[in-house]
């Protein structure tokens, strides 16, 4: 007896793109920031979908702009100003009178707390 052959049955649905199987992403976006996107890819010389893997990939492999956090900022500026008052010192002074004064500077001075405009008033 012939052995019988098994028959895979049809897959349905849309058949697999030559590109893969990679899951489809939507996004919505202004129609200007489309244009920019379809102006690349024309001036590149690529298709729209390609081009927008190619300046996510892009993207995604350029640093961010190496600024610190604003926390280290002021921590680093508080250390930068130690210094200078280091620098500044009245070496007349006695230590705890060079500290006292060094840490009211750093903590900001009253007579400039009134002046700042981007910090909300002190309740007293």
């Amino acid at each position: 007896m012939k052995k019988s052959r098994t028959v895979a049955p049809k897959r349905r649905g849309r058949p697999v793109t030559k590109g893969g199987r990679d899951p489809h992403i939507a996004a919505r976006m202004p129609p200007a920031l489309i244009a920019d996107v379809e102006a690349w890819a024309a001036a590149t010389g690529v298709a729209r979908s390609a081009a927008f893997r190619r300046l996510v990939e892009l993207g995604l492999s350029v640093k961010p702009n190496g600024r610190p956090p604003r926390e280290n900022q002021k921590t680093r500026a508080r250390e930068m100003a130690a210094k200078a008052i280091d620098k500044m010192a009245d070496k007349s002074a006695t230590a705890d009178d060079q500290e006292t004064r060094k840490r009211r500077l750093l903590k900001e001075p009253e007579e400039f707390r009134e002046m700042r405009t981007d910090r909300a008033k002190r309740k007293t």
